[in-house]
């Protein structure tokens, strides 16, 4: 029995020292929209699930596109298709909350580009104090869906990442 407990601390220190995501977000994001938390976002453990914080991520990106004019399939005349994503859970998402969604453009390369998500809410719900609850960062790869093959980024759409 004394031997499990010492090894408690050495397991417990071990976790302490694993690699984390660490996703640095800029002072400035051009975008922003509101999304609320749905019954449906709700899973098991009474706050929103990780893959809910993913399909909010989804929908701010949506929402982005569309206030440049563009959507996942049409951008600037060619299709996008999300290559990786990272996200860095900060807090709890719960029924009612309203999601301040932030959405920027990074580095943009030959095929792609990366946006970063800065995820808030108010805490309380009627306050104007904001809590980070995740920050993400997605890489985008523009996309031929009918010739099946990666494309470069079109210059319209490389100007309107910029601003």
């Amino acid at each position: 029995m004394i031997i499990g407990l010492l090894c408690f601390p050495i397991f417990i220190a071990n976790i302490n020292d694993m690699a984390r995501i660490k996703i640095e977000l800029p002072n400035s994001f051009p975008f922003s929209c509101q999304i609320p938390v749905r019954i449906t976002d709700i899973n098991y453990g009474g706050h929103a699930g990780n893959d809910t914080v993913l399909s909010i991520i989804h929908e701010a990106r949506m929402q982005y596109l569309k206030s440049m004019g563009y959507s996942e399939m049409e951008f600037a005349g060619v299709g996008m298709i999300m290559s990786n994503v990272a996200i860095e859970f900060k807090s709890e998402l719960f029924y009612g909350d309203l999601i301040i969604a932030s959405v920027v453009a990074g580095e943009v390369s030959r095929i792609g580009f990366d946006l970063l998500y800065k995820l808030e809410t108010l805490r309380p719900a009627n306050s104007d104090r904001k809590v980070l609850v995740a920050a993400a960062k997605t890489g985008m790869i523009c996309y031929d869906y009918e010739k099946k093959k990666i494309v470069s980024v079109p210059e319209e759409a490389k100007e309107k990442l910029k601003k």
